[in-house]
């Protein structure tokens, strides 16, 4: 990271309400952002434009509103930041940090994803249990962040120059996740490993059958950045991932970011309403 990001965090974590101070946040994929419509009565959320939030980039993808959305138990974010769109890593994770600086503890990451398990099929609501970063870089490369007067951010104990990972994406959080689906859905949820490229171009067959011998059922442009700074933050990792599309050479069709749209909206009924769920119960 870049000398000054813990400045970066206080000024953003700042601007926003002092009145909200959430336990749990959401932040939503490519196609997703229109889960927050009906999340709940519009006069319990605070709608905050990204552009009003100092440091905070403007998202440039279709299919991401740039919308913060605020209540006194629960944050959205409706859109994200990406590697592929030029940010530096200190940009894509800024958010993360001022999520935990305002009060947040648990964190579900959602994403749109390619299907590299034959098993899936596109509509597929997949929970991650881990993920192989293979973006060529980590958020935390450069000098360990801190608070301006020197403390460490996170919870109690973290905040270390070298954490582990072994149990990122929380296992107890996975369990009422999968209790949330049973009810609302009527089904259990697949678990898998998520594998992180860089993109913007979509994997070729090749590098999709490589993923599939890591060990990998989805792979995706997103989320391992976030939650690698939601472990270093102690914060407990939900990741949900919506399978848009088959990966490539999986189907012999080609893929196009319309399709990741299409399929983001198919899939919004089922997701908004495990969302709902997640939100009472985490």
């Amino acid at each position: 990271m870049k000398a000054g990001f813990g400045e970066r965090v206080i000024r953003a974590a700042a601007a926003l309400p002092r009145e909200f101070r959430p336990k749990t946040a959401v932040v939503l994929g490519s196609g997703l952002s229109g889960i927050v419509e009906g999340l709940g009565p519009a006069s319990d959320w605070r709608e905050i434009d990204f552009a009003s939030i100092p440091e905070f980039p403007r998202p440039t993808v279709q299919g991401h509103k740039g919308l913060l959305f605020l209540s006194r138990e629960a944050a959205v974010m409706a859109g994200r930041f990406h590697y592929y769109e030029g940010h530096p890593m200190d940009d894509i994770v800024l958010p993360v940090f001022v999520l935990r600086e305002i009060g947040v503890e648990t964190i579900v990451l959602t994403n749109a994803a390619g299907g590299v398990n034959l098993g899936y099929k596109p509509g597929d609501l997949v929970l991650i249990r881990d993920h192989i970063n293979l973006m060529g870089t980590n958020p935390f490369i450069g000098p360990n962040p801190a608070r301006p007067d020197g403390t460490a951010f996170g919870s109690p104990g973290h905040g270390s120059r070298f954490f582990d990972m072994t149990a990122t994406y929380d296992a107890k959080s996975r369990a009422i996740a999968q209790r949330a689906a049973k009810e609302t859905l009527g089904r259990e949820l697949n678990e898998g490993v998520y594998a992180a490229f860089t993109g913007p171009s979509f994997e070729t067959p090749a590098e999709v059958r490589m993923a599939r011998a890591l060990g990998a059922d989805l792979v995706g442009m997103s989320t391992a950045p976030e939650a690698i700074a939601a472990g270093f933050l102690g914060m407990r990792v939900l990741g949900i991932s919506c399978v848009t599309n088959m990966a490539a050479g999986v189907t012999g069709e080609p893929l196009s970011h319309a399709e990741v749209l299409a399929a983001g909206r198919g899939v919004e009924a089922e997701l908004k309403s495990l969302v709902r769920a997640l939100l009472d119960k985490l």
